[in-house]
């Protein structure tokens, strides 16, 4: 029994002059240890074990990460699908099964909020009327007043949240789910395309997941990483190798336009926004045009699935805007019969006009 990184590992018999060092392998046939195709250090992708030492490396091997590096590749490795379709589809698969019923569930708690405004400013009234009776009766002055008023206001209106079980709070669980998402699969991406996952990943050996083995080859430093060289050959069109940066700049600049489309669309629903709303708006605009030169600086893999994430969230933005999911949904608020023509007519008004 070893213990490596506060870990203890399996040590398991290995048939080969090899001994000694992390290797991920994949359902392909075996490579040697002679073999020429793409290779890392004992350290892992040429960072250094000192580099994934702090905050960083604890979270690029957490758990979550690797549970989304073992989804990854369980993906890939069941369809058959090269590397770039199986990052896309994988992607639509999370987005489409956690975080779209999630923004379902946010749509139906933001209408019942909505609809609560009416009668919370109708009991807003009727309370200022009994506290200033209230005031005179007993003496109180103009703070005090104010004091009891929203002291009570806050009560009846918490009330009121959990009456219709619909507290603001409960809008934000999207959020907390869908961040930790898209940090997990981005940082496993990473770790798959710098092959930077061997210390604590799964070995993969004939299609499925075996416990981890040391193997090293004594004629050099570098070890075979089957799995990287999969995904060196798993692009398409512009962007071949999957291992390096899109070195023409187009998925980094289609996800920097489709970012900035997502929050034009926002931005459209809102009407007589808040100085503070039109400073947020401004903010993830200038994050959204920031991302361009991040995404030309990682792994394509980590590009396309932060371009796919985008263009699906996009397209789950414009399905919850339909008036047939607004029925299922049995939202109370008024909503247009006609949300794309709506949007399209208010998008050509505000920039073409």
């Amino acid at each position: 029994m070893l213990s490596v990184g506060g870990l203890r590992v399996l040590q398991l018999p290995v048939r080969s002059v090899c001994s000694a060092a992390f290797i991920r392998k994949s359902a392909l046939p075996a490579h040697t240890c002679g073999h020429s195709s793409r290779v890392r250090s004992a350290s892992g992708g040429g960072g250094g074990g000192d580099a994934a030492a702090g905050w960083y490396g604890s979270v690029a091997h957490s758990a979550p990460v690797h549970l989304a590096e073992d989804f990854l590749v369980h993906l890939q490795q069941v369809s058959g699908l090269p590397w770039w379709l199986s990052i896309a589809v994988g992607t639509l698969s999370v987005r489409t099964l956690i975080t779209l019923p999630l923004a379902a569930y946010q749509m139906v708690i933001i209408s019942k909020v909505e609809v609560l405004q009416a009668e919370i400013s109708e009991l807003a009234k009727r309370l200022r009327y009994e506290v200033s009776v209230r005031a005179r009766e007993r003496g109180w002055t103009d703070k005090q007043s104010r004091f009891q008023f929203q002291k009570n206001l806050r009560r009846i209106v918490s009330q009121l949240y959990i009456r219709d079980n619909c507290h603001p709070v409960k809008a934000s669980l999207l959020v907390w789910v869908q961040l930790p998402l898209w940090i997990s699969f981005s940082l496993a991406l990473r770790n798959l395309s710098l092959d930077q996952s061997g210390e604590f990943g799964s070995v993969w050996e004939s299609g499925s997941v075996q416990s981890r083995t040391q193997i090293s080859c004594p004629n050099s430093k570098l070890f075979v990483t089957a799995l990287q060289s999969e995904l060196a050959a798993g692009g398409a069109l512009w962007f071949p190798d999957l291992t390096v940066p899109d070195s023409t700049w187009i998925l980094p600049v289609c996800l920097g336009l489709t970012n900035l489309l997502i929050v034009e669309v926002f931005s459209l629903q809102r009407v007589n926004p808040s100085r503070f709303q039109n400073v947020m708006t401004n903010c993830i605009r200038g994050f959204s045009v920031l991302m361009i030169p991040i995404a030309a600086s990682v792994p394509s893999s980590m590009a396309l699935y932060w371009f796919t994430s985008s263009l699906v969230g996009f397209g789950h933005n414009l399905l919850l805007r339909s008036p047939a999911i607004h029925k299922i949904l049995q939202l109370r608020t008024q909503r247009s019969d006609s949300p794309y023509r709506d949007l399209l007519a208010a998008f050509i008004s505000k920039y073409y006009k």
